[in-house]
């Protein structure tokens, strides 16, 4: 399981800078950062209404679930390895 964060495809979307979205919800830029480059282990539901409120987007806009690959890409290469059949 994944969770991916895009705040930095919103803020481009916005035309903001990481300085002026950290100033407008009252959060250190070096967490924003910490934000946009995806490098977060948890947010909190008054920092992500923050984020909202202030890029004019749903939560969903932000964060993203996608499926962990690994056991696909296992799958896949089993099934390379025998010739398109698996056992």
């Amino acid at each position: 399981m994944a969770i991916i964060v895009n705040l930095d495809v919103v803020m481009a979307k916005r035309k903001i800078g990481l300085m002026e979205l950290a100033e407008k919800v009252d959060l250190t830029p070096a967490n924003v950062s910490i934000l946009k480059n995806g490098k977060a282990k948890a947010i909190r539901f008054s920092t992500l209404e923050e984020l909202c409120k202030t890029l004019k987007c749903q939560p969903g806009d932000i964060l993203e679930y996608m499926e962990d690959n690994s056991e696909n890409e296992n799958y896949k290469y089993m099934e390379d390895e025998n010739n398109g059949y698996t056992n």
